[in-house]
């Protein structure tokens, strides 16, 4: 998961600042939206394990991880990359900082409930469902996401508070992420006959 998630970031962070006059995110706040994200990785232990992984555990092979990087991290930029289109055309947000608290913002939200799409071959909350602490601390972890923003800790690395429109754009754009990535998920498994 942090592999893929990680890699799509760069990707969108060099693009980004390649098209856009100033960094789409601070160092810092790179670290801390990694922080975040893996406080909810740390729950993983605890979930819950398909059956048929439990009847024929996998392998570690570095092979399907690099597959599987190259394969989904591109979607994660991809949708990071229309949060910028949308960011700047859309909404016309020019205010460095105003732009870098809303992908920070949906960065922690699209990977907290990306987790969720990839923790699983199935299709998630239906077929397969995540164990009671992974799915606590993915709530707890989004509405820390949105609200640091509104802390002192976040005007010390650099957030604001950002509008309600903003929000709903986020929860928008992360709904239709899941949605591609399930389908892209479903192409992974068909081509490589497995999943991570």
């Amino acid at each position: 998961m942090a592999t893929s998630f990680n890699f799509g970031e760069v990707v969108s962070v060099v693009i980004g600042s390649v098209f856009l006059p100033f960094l789409p995110e601070t160092p810092i706040q790179l670290l801390v939206e990694g922080l975040l994200y893996d406080f909810g990785q740390m729950t993983l232990p605890f979930d819950n394990v398909d059956e048929e992984y439990l009847r024929k555990p996998k392998k570690f092979d570095i092979k399907s991880l690099k597959n599987f990087m190259l394969f989904m991290g591109p979607i994660s930029s991809l949708f990071d990359i229309i949060v910028f289109i949308l960011l700047w055309f859309k909404f016309s947000v020019r205010d460095v900082a105003h732009f870098q608290t809303i992908w920070f913002t949906y960065s922690i939200v699209s990977n907290l409930i990306g987790m969720h799409i990839i923790r699983t071959a199935k299709i998630p909350f239906i077929q397969s469902n995540a164990n009671k602490t992974v799915y606590i601390s993915s709530i707890a972890l989004i509405l820390i996401g949105i609200l640091v923003p509104f802390t002192t800790l976040g005007a010390m690395i650099g957030l604001v508070p950002i509008a309600f429109k903003y929000i709903i754009m986020i929860f928008a754009v992360t709904i239709l992420y899941c949605f591609v990535a399930s389908i892209t998920k479903r192409i992974y498994i068909k081509k490589y006959k497995e999943w991570i």
